[in-house]
């Protein structure tokens, strides 16, 4: 059994409280007010968006999931969904069966990997931002073979082109969460995907019909009606007047980083899938300035949303919470008893002084 004394948030109010944790969180109990000798402790990051870290690009196989937790763990991500890149079905295996090792064992100082977001390659090539272009119809098919060698968990697709429609039926009875993007749709194909199933939608406002008042669009779609969208917070890809447009209207808008290889790594070239990308003054870029992905970390993007505004309940639900909650994750996501000892603990800065995941304390 360890312990540790530390402020943190409970019922709405920062207060001193002893944790006592072992795997997970055993007990909680309030010391008095706050304390500003101790640290802060917050939940542990969950990053559904993730394409590389440390130099390591998910779709390369290998060991660079490995490279890619470890890298993320540092900047207080606990848990995340490997993101694969539009590509032919056998890179996309390639990079399935690469991750398998990890994902059945988490590694030591890696973040937890959850399981898969297959972004693409059931999106419009109308829209493909930095995705490659090798799009095609999604079928059944490919989605179960992928999805017994490591579980998807997130798919994101464009409902108007082929089937998509019936597709989406299709992959929600299998527990997947559908979530719209990379799509030039109107509006009424995005209310008629949620409809009939799709849940959420992918890094809203970026490689989706924008909105206007007379063709609102899929980002319409979205600000209208979405109880759930990922958002990429690092104030470059979508303005901050915009992500306080969705913050009013989505209710469980939550965070994401969209990160690259690029992420933790020096201004130079890297890999996104079957692309090279430029990281630059912190964006990274195709070489025709098309944003590709983020170097973005959670911690930045808590920094980031905390000097918008947002409070640390709102902060603790938007990088944690609520991803949790979309992926039915009842064990992770919030400091409570019962639940994984998943949690950063914070200096007054705001840096991060460890990292503790699944009750191991990672050393960088």
């Amino acid at each position: 059994m360890k312990n540790i004394k530390t402020n943190l948030l409970i019922d709405k109010k920062v207060v001193a409280a002893l944790i006592q944790y072992s795997q997970k969180i055993d007990s909680i109990k309030i010391l008095g007010e706050k304390n500003d000798s101790l640290p802060f402790l917050i939940p542990g990051f969950i990053d559904l968006h993730v394409h590389g870290g440390g130099g390591a690009d998910i779709m390369e196989g290998g060991l660079s999931s490995q490279l890619v937790a470890k890298t993320h763990a540092k900047f207080g991500t606990t848990s995340f969904l490997a993101t694969t890149m539009t590509a032919p079905f056998e890179d996309l295996e390639k990079s399935f069966l690469a991750m398998k090792e990890s994902f059945l064992s988490r590694p030591k100082d890696c973040a937890r990997l959850l399981g898969v977001h297959l972004e693409g390659p059931f999106i419009s090539s109308e829209k493909l931002g930095a995705q490659p272009q090798f799009t095609r119809e999604g079928t059944l098919k490919e989605i179960q073979i992928l999805n017994k060698i490591v579980p998807i968990k997130v798919i994101t697709l464009a409902p108007e082109i082929f089937n998509h429609l019936e597709l989406i039926t299709e992959i929600t009875k299998m527990g997947i969460v559908v979530q719209i993007g990379h799509t030039n749709g109107t509006y009424e194909q995005g209310v008629q995907a949620l409809n009939l199933g799709a849940k959420s939608f992918t890094h809203l406002f970026n490689a989706m019909s924008s909105f206007h008042h007379r063709a609102p669009g899929i980002a319409g779609a979205a600000l209208a009606n979405a109880n759930f969208a990922e958002l990429i917070p690092d104030l470059e890809h979508v303005h901050p007047g915009a992500i306080k447009t969705a913050l009013r209207c989505i209710p469980n808008l939550y965070f994401v980083t969209d990160s690259t290889s690029a992420t933790g790594m020096p201004d130079g070239e890297y890999k996104l899938g079957s692309h090279t990308v430029h990281k630059c003054l912190g964006g990274v870029r195709l070489k025709d300035g098309t944003l590709a992905g983020s170097a973005l970390t959670m911690i930045q993007a808590y920094k980031n949303m905390k000097k918008l505004g947002l409070n640390e309940l709102d902060l603790n639900n938007k990088l944690s919470g609520i991803q949790a909650s979309l992926l039915g994750l009842s064990d992770r996501g919030q400091i409570k008893e019962g639940l994984f000892a998943d949690f950063i603990l914070l200096n007054q800065q705001d840096d991060i002084l460890s990292v503790t995941i699944e009750g191991e304390e990672c050393e960088f």
